[in-house]
């Protein structure tokens, strides 16, 4: 009885078996994270065996004056400068994080000690649980927690003060880079917040379930950026008001 011959061994010139339809979600699934804007560290380049490494020279400057360099000043933008000028990129700057069991007194201390308004919420795994805010800790809110339950103010909870996963309101990191430093200040403005969160979804639809928080824009870092001054314990209402000024001229 005549055995069929396997695939890998059919002659050459044998007619090839048609392609199946593969379904774009699927191939997806199946070819890593598509097209996500997604940054990684530089891998380091191979040696090459055939240069070997080579000293500098150097040389002693008899006679000159060395100053040393100043530290490099925090980029300066402009109402047009792209909005990605004053966002937080999380995959270059490491985001500073507390719990929901923290206290907001703890929380508070965390934001001084890290010169930082705002607080992402994460539990062991790092999933994000929501954002609790300078405002937040500092408001009325914890007052009235406290009175509530009849405990101390340095007793109330972030998870009491915190804004919910569910209830953040983000932009898609594809839109962030479509607009200007002013398009973030309309749309602060409009929510009324101080900071906005960017995500980036690991399909490259914002309606995907897997989303990772890739930025933050903060109003104090705007204004900063414009070169207006300290916005620490200043009125909401009055920072726009600064920074729209700061545009308009």
């Amino acid at each position: 009885m005549a055995r069929t011959r396997p695939a890998s061994l059919k002659r050459p010139g044998a007619t090839k078996p048609e392609s199946k339809h593969v379904d774009p979600l699927v191939e997806r699934m199946f070819s890593g994270f598509g097209h996500v804007t997604e940054v990684r560290p530089a891998e380091p380049l191979p040696p090459r065996q055939e240069d070997p490494y080579r000293p500098l020279r150097q040389a002693n400057k008899a006679g000159v004056t060395y100053r040393l360099q100043a530290p490099t000043r925090e980029l300066r933008v402009q109402a047009n400068s792209p909005a990605t000028d004053v966002m937080t990129d999380l995959s270059r700057v490491e985001a500073v994080t507390t719990t929901a069991d923290a206290t907001v007194d703890g929380a508070h201390q965390v934001m001084i000690e890290r010169s930082v308004r705002a607080l992402f919420v994460v539990d062991e795994a790092r999933i994000v649980l929501g954002i609790v805010t300078a405002n937040d800790i500092l408001g009325e809110r914890p007052i009235q927690i406290a009175q509530t339950r009849g405990v101390r103010h340095a007793e109330v909870l972030v998870r009491e003060v915190m804004t919910p996963a569910d209830l953040l309101e983000v932009m898609d990191l594809q839109d962030v880079l479509q607009v200007r430093v002013g398009d973030i200040v309309e749309t602060l403005k409009r929510s009324g917040r101080q900071h906005a969160v960017v995500i980036e979804s690991a399909s490259g639809e914002s309606s995907s379930a897997t989303c990772t928080l890739r930025g933050i824009f903060s109003l104090t870092q705007i204004a900063r950026q414009l070169g207006l001054p300290p916005q620490i314990g200043r009125s909401v209402a009055r920072t726009f008001a600064e920074i729209e000024a700061a545009i308009g001229a």
